[in-house]
């Protein structure tokens, strides 16, 4: 792929234009430790697929020895796990598997139930539909999608109340809550979608969002985001709440969006980023160093990563003023390059390119075709077997006893 750096550049030198407004900096602080790090740095895995796999058969190894998936992290030096939630998954991604609906509701409670019993920092992150929302698609839940938009910021407010009150009523009270997966483009489209502001150099992102002219815009994205951050520090009083922007390289549209949004008065404490490819190399740690700089009420973390590991977890731990609060990899027993090998090899399905002039990281732009490219390799539909921890494994104890989470 030829990235087109003409239009690259152009998107760099719009920063000044997207970035210039100051007052937007002073509308409504929330964090009440000037963005920095709440506890201890989180070492986080997003697990979400486990109880799904588990019922395929899946069992998990370290040292040869059968173990509880939380314990293995745990020995690693995991003490942080997110998990993500569907509104109604029978209708969505679970189609076929409706008396065991994946990511629901009963799951979830679950879920939280066994990672709190490990004693390990819980994260809950909201899709706001039946299926997958991501990057190239924020549709709507089937109970929601005629709703007129009063009546679907009240739903993600009622839907938001309900998922943390059983939570907490199961004694699983989340540490953290994220309203909405990587909505850089904005969530339950089209009412609340925005558009890009510049391209972002992978065209199989520019060719989706450049041009949306049904886009609702920011300011119904705000009142739908504030309807889930309101609910959550209601129902679960002192919870930190986040937002997940996708293009962690792309400081021009992060800037721009965050701006947009606390201008609209929208209130949370941190920032989750994704942190799969770069344009140019340096690009998340220049996001990471101005981020931090321009948003000092605020903190961050990497949400989403799964290569270089070693580099993403020292770029947020290291960052100035401890204002990054962690990372999470992203389903790490079968994503790319995982930590769990099966067969004799990875589990995953191997490391993505780098830098975008090496090839589109699918996880990007998820489900994209670029014109041109060898279709995808099909998923496996189940996932069960044996899984090995591998070296990854001794890689994690060293950044927990780095990061001052382990002893010896």
């Amino acid at each position: 792929m030829t990235l087109d750096r003409r239009a690259f550049a152009a998107g760099l030198t719009a920063l000044p234009l997207l970035s210039a407004a100051p007052t937007a900096l002073a509308a409504a602080p929330i964090s009440k430790n000037g963005g920095a790090r709440p506890g201890p740095f989180l070492l986080g895995a997003d697990i979400t697929w486990i109880p799904q796999d588990e019922a395929d058969g899946a069992q998990f190894f370290a040292n040869g020895r059968r173990q509880d998936i939380l314990a293995i992290l745990d020995g690693a030096g995991f003490n942080a796990i997110k998990i993500r939630v569907f509104v109604n998954p029978e209708n969505g991604y679970s189609t076929q598997r409706k008396t065991d609906p994946w990511a629901g509701l009963a799951q979830t409670v679950a879920m939280a139930r066994r990672i709190k019993a490990a004693g390990m920092h819980l994260t809950i992150s909201f899709h706001y539909s039946d299926t997958w929302a991501d990057p190239q698609k924020q549709g709507k839940p089937a109970a929601w999608k005629d709703l007129p938009f009063d009546a679907l910021v009240k739903a993600v407010g009622d839907h938001t109340r309900q998922v943390l009150g059983a939570l907490v009523k199961a004694g699983a009270r989340p540490d953290m809550v994220v309203i909405g997966n990587e909505i850089t483009f904005g969530t339950l489209w089209p009412d609340g979608r925005v558009p890009l502001p510049v391209p972002t150099g992978n065209p199989a992102t520019d060719a989706v969002h450049l041009s949306v002219p049904d886009a609702g815009g920011f300011d119904k994205l705000a009142r739908l985001l504030s309807a889930g951050l309101d609910a959550s520090r209601e129902t679960v009083p002192g919870v930190k709440t986040s937002l997940h922007n996708h293009l962690g390289r792309h400081w021009t549209i992060v800037s721009h969006w965050m701006d947009s949004l606390l201008a609209r008065g929208v209130r949370f404490d941190a920032t989750g980023f994704s942190c799969y490819q770069q344009a140019a190399e340096g690009d998340w740690a220049n996001t990471f160093a101005r981020f931090g700089e321009r948003y000092r009420d605020h903190g961050f973390y990497v949400a989403e990563y799964s290569s270089r590991k070693r580099y993403v977890n020292d770029l947020v731990f290291d960052a100035p003023g401890q204002r990054g609060w962690g990372t999470f990899i992203w389903e790490p027993t079968r994503h790319q390059e995982a930590i769990f090998d099966q067969d004799g090899k990875n589990a995953g399905e191997g490391p993505r390119p780098n830098l975008l002039s090496q090839g589109v990281n699918a996880a990007e732009a998820p489900g994209a075709q670029i014109a041109g490219a060898p279709p995808p390799h099909p998923e496996k539909t189940e996932h069960g077997g044996r899984y090995d921890a591998n070296a990854f494994m001794e890689l994690y104890r060293q950044m927990a006893r780095d990061y001052g989470l382990r002893k010896g």
